[in-house]
């Protein structure tokens, strides 16, 4: 995989659209339970996802199925 894309800043929407449409407030809630992927807020406020740390929080999911 491309080094670049592994280091891509993800914004919610874009987690969201991977997701498959998975709704913010469901995204906001798992953030509270400590259930989402890794992510920081911005100086501005807004959160970013590391591609990596989505890609490995997806593969944990799949393991544990």
């Amino acid at each position: 995989m491309d080094a670049r894309r592994d280091d891509e800043l993800m914004t919610v929407r874009q987690v969201l659209d991977e997701l498959g449409g998975v709704s913010r407030r469901t995204f906001y809630r798992w953030r509270e339970l400590g259930y989402g992927p890794a992510a920081f807020k911005l100086p501005n406020g807004e959160l970013r996802v590391r591609r990596s740390d989505f890609n490995t929080w997806l593969r944990q999911l799949e393991e544990a199925a």
